[in-house]
């Protein structure tokens, strides 16, 4: 099912101007704070009537600014889980849940509330009051609520942004796990990068109001025309890797296009597909292939494209097989190994980040440093 909007809206000085499509999965909308993410969910939702334009689920027309239709938000199916839990204090988790189930006007089902209980690991909260959770399990049960309305997608509006770091490294796994097992369309809101990497599987990247790119998670990133946008120190692209096989000494092989990847073992059984965000910072590039050092992680790549800087940094992308790599180096450097497109080179890997992917293993992988 795919959400197709079109919006205009201002708001004093402020000028949101959008047009995209998220289609099935975790479209992500990124962008540095008031860029206009949060107009554009609050929109879908029917919490703010923008000034003209189109919203389409699937095949309902949510607004509709020329054909005067405007749904209310208690039609438009939506499941909205914002940056704090909004629980009711006075209820119990498990009221809190079926509270979803009467919203959307339908009695408790037994068996679904243990599925989303299961699924989101709150079973042993059912008889707690908010009061008694963790900002985690709040969030987890906001989440369960949502999905107990029977929506047709889900709105997530920075659900992490209030948690310090060990709270959302409790809750990642179980957003994994709603993507895809669920399979139930997600507009994710976020300035996190970490986050979008894990999680989503489309971008739409934000900026004053405007659609500055938009598409597959790993095209949008490594596109060096966005790493400013990102961040440099943030800006990465996201490759796919294959477990070939568990080694004796600890380390996990992984298959890419570019050769293998060595990482600390990893929980995920040999065959799965893994996503692996590399950062432009953390790649150092070679014209032949280096001898006599300890980095494990060599990949073949081809320069397809060098973007210099305003300053002394240029950002190369790199093409291996269907995918592509980033690496961010100076202009002295391009210049001293004579980089072109179309040059072979190699890419040595200083650090890779692992997050579970759309398909394959659903087991948790840890976040792992590749090795020296």
């Amino acid at each position: 099912m795919t959400l197709s909007i079109t919006l205009s809206h201002r708001f004093g000085d402020f000028t949101l101007e959008a047009a995209f499509d998220a289609p099935p999965g975790v479209t992500a909308l990124f962008g540095r704070s008031g860029s206009g993410k949060s107009t554009v969910v609050n929109a879908v939702a029917g919490l703010l009537r923008p000034d003209a334009g189109r919203i389409v689920l699937g095949e309902r027309v949510l607004f509709d600014s020329a054909a005067r239709v405007n749904l209310p938000p208690h039609r438009r199916r939506m499941g909205y889980v914002f940056q704090d839990a909004r629980l009711f204090p006075h209820l119990t988790v498990r009221q809190n849940l079926t509270y979803g189930c009467w919203f959307a006007g339908a009695s408790a089902d037994p068996g679904e509330l243990a599925r989303i209980t299961d699924l989101l690991g709150i079973g042993a909260l059912l008889d707690r009051r908010p009061g008694a959770l963790s900002g985690g399990e709040k969030q987890r049960v906001a989440i369960g609520r949502a999905i107990l309305s029977n929506p047709q997608m889900l709105l997530m509006d920075e659900p992490l942004a209030a948690l310090d770091e060990a709270r959302k490294a409790e809750i990642l796994p179980y957003l994994e796990r709603l993507r895809d097992e669920l399979r139930l369309p997600i507009l994710y809101v976020s300035h996190s990068v970490a986050e979008v990497a894990r999680l989503a599987t489309s971008i739409v990247l934000l900026e004053a109001g405007r659609v500055m790119a938009a598409g597959p998670a790993a095209s949008v990133m490594a596109d060096p025309a966005m790493a400013p946008v990102m961040g440099l120190r943030e800006a990465g692209a996201l490759i796919s890797a294959t477990v070939a096989a568990h080694e004796a000494d600890g380390l996990t092989r992984l298959a890419s296009a570019g050769g293998p990847i060595w990482l600390p073992r990893v929980g995920a059984a040999p065959g799965a597909v893994l996503r692996l965000r590399i950062l432009a910072q953390d790649v150092m590039l070679a014209t032949a292939r280096p001898e006599g050092i300890s980095a494990l992680n060599i990949l073949t790549a081809t320069v397809e494209e060098i973007r210099l800087g305003d300053g002394p940094g240029a950002i190369v992308r790199l093409r291996m097989g269907d995918e592509a790599l980033l690496a961010r180096i100076t202009r002295r450097s391009v210049q001293a190994l004579g980089l072109g497109t179309g040059d072979q080179v190699f890419a040595v890997l200083k650090s890779v980040s692992v997050a579970q992917d759309s398909v394959g293993a659903t087991a948790t992988i840890d976040m792992g440093m590749a090795p020296d």
